[in-house]
């Protein structure tokens, strides 16, 4: 690794780090990275960071396996060491601890040349520019949207579903194309712009999909756009499902992707059990992000426990409402004896890890609620003739669910909390200024506001993320007249 001094690098220094491993650290957008393997390069580092938000500075500690990683925002490592703890970190196949550093921002000097030039290069993808630096790290700009992705080691199968699945977390894939050539079996899949194509290539070229097999090698296509004729189990067209299936073709069902158990954790999609539903393949998708598997909890009870609530204002529709935005949400019950603390059941296993993976340690009414996974398999509803004061709700038949619908463009979207409103289902009548003020008086300040074309939907940009959470919990599914209910989820975008 690049020998890089934030100014501290004295007989000191070692001190410091045995300190930090000791101590829990306050939360900091400087985050402490151990046991990193032999020769991790900068790029690895960086890709840990890079699906939770913009990468601003590294530090790598010759000789010590270790390194510290500065982000953009404080919000962005809190929701980075939120999921990596539930979740495994891994560089090349060898789990690795991240905690928060001491440090709050770091100060490298002018020696740390190699590390600067893969942080411009990941910035200027992050913006959808163009990398002006010279490095050697595979990070020079694409000119293309499409890549070509070879599958060596291919023990098990792999579909066009599992492609999209772990892909679609960086960005929107609007084609795939799948075929042998050489006796290999590749493919080319199409994402929206050439920088989202840039991100999925840093971050999982090289990778596994399942446990010790079926590697993903990815290079940049000539081509700039896909041509598709049919939606089957060999190509697939996403922004027009109405194509045929194609003579002798079955077209494929979502679910029919499988996933293998192993006995290690260092693959994509290594520990999710049996068939994939959509929101075990946005779990999947994550944790591809992330460079990392899946814990095994996909099996784990569908029930969380939420603590450090806000008693004065926590309402079990408050909780429906942003828990829903990561599964259905079945039932809610807020504890009689403590009424900072509720249960909420999820659907499955898997929902209930990806809401935790997301919200714990995000600020609702001025809270830092906690997150974890309860011991109960249900949420009892109280007896019949029992009043328990509306602390206890059944929401299973509700309307809002998001997920309820096979295929919904919901499993794609599924992305952290964020300052980045997503509205949809906006009358064409209402105009920015009525948004604005909708959202100014759930409280909080309105940054950045943008239509898309056809202004039935628009990005909306709160001053926090806690601004932006409570921005949903209040207006999701508000009626702007007409039956117009406004559909409102966080977006990975900014303005």
């Amino acid at each position: 690794m690049s020998s890089i001094s934030d100014g501290t690098s004295n007989g000191s220094d070692s001190k410091k780090l045995r300190v930090e491993d000791r101590m829990e650290a306050p939360p900091s957008r400087v985050l402490h990275i151990r046991k990193l393997p032999n020769e991790t390069s900068e790029t690895e580092v960086i890709a840990l960071g890079l699906p939770f938000g913009k990468v601003t500075n590294i530090l790598t500690l010759k000789g010590k396996n270790q390194a510290f990683l500065e982000l953009g925002t404080e919000e962005a490592a809190i929701t980075m060491v939120n999921y990596y703890s539930t979740v495994t970190p891994h560089v090349r196949n060898v789990p690795v601890f991240i905690q928060y550093s001491n440090h709050k921002e770091l100060k490298t000097d002018a020696g740390n040349q190699r590390a600067q030039a893969v942080l411009q290069a990941v910035s200027a993808v992050q913006g959808g520019g163009t990398p002006t630096s010279g490095s050697d790290l595979a990070l020079t700009a694409a000119s293309s949207p499409v890549l070509r992705i070879i599958i060596d080691n291919m023990f098990y199968p792999v579909t066009l579903d599992v492609l999209q699945q772990i892909f679609s977390k960086f960005g929107t894939v609007m084609k795939i194309i799948t075929f042998t050539k050489n006796n290999q079996f590749q493919a080319l899949l199409q994402f929206n712009d050439p920088s989202t194509a840039q991100q999925a290539k840093i971050a999982l070229d090289g990778q596994n999909i399942y446990n010790s097999c079926c590697t993903l090698r990815i290079d940049y296509s000539k081509l700039v756009n896909l041509n598709v004729k049919y939606n089957n189990d060999k190509s697939r067209d996403y922004t027009r499902p109405e194509l045929p299936a194609g003579d002798g073709q079955p077209a494929m069902d979502p679910n029919m992707a499988a996933a293998f158990q192993g006995k290690d954790s260092n693959s994509l999609l290594g520990k999710i059990p049996g068939a994939l539903s959509p929101l075990n393949a946005a779990a999947a998708a994550a944790a591809a992000a992330g460079r990392v598997a899946l814990s095994g909890h996909s099996g784990s009870s569908g029930v969380l426990l939420a603590s450090n609530l806000n008693e004065e204002m926590v309402t079990p529709q408050s909780l429906f409402t942003l828990f829903g935005v990561y599964g259905d949400t079945q039932r809610v019950k807020i504890l009689y004896n403590k009424k900072d603390s509720a249960l909420i059941q999820m659907a499955d296993g898997s929902q209930a890890q990806l809401a935790m993976s997301h919200l714990n340690g995000q600020k609702m009414y001025g809270k830092v609620i906690r997150v974890a996974l309860s011991k109960h398999t249900s949420v009892q509803l109280p007896r019949d003739g029992l009043d328990d004061q509306g602390l206890t709700k059944d929401f299973t038949n509700s309307p809002l669910h998001r997920f309820k619908k096979p295929g919904s463009k919901n499993f794609q979207n599924i992305f952290p909390p964020s300052t980045t409103l997503h509205l949809s289902n906006i009358p064409t009548d209402v105009t920015e200024e009525d948004l604005r003020l909708l959202f100014s008086n759930a409280g909080g300040t309105v940054n950045a506001f943008k239509f898309f074309q056809d202004h039935k939907m628009a990005l909306l940009q709160m001053s926090t993320v806690e601004e932006a959470i409570q921005g949903l919990i209040d207006l999701h599914n508000y009626n702007m007249g007409d039956n117009h209910h406004l559909r409102v989820s966080f977006s990975k975008s900014s303005i």
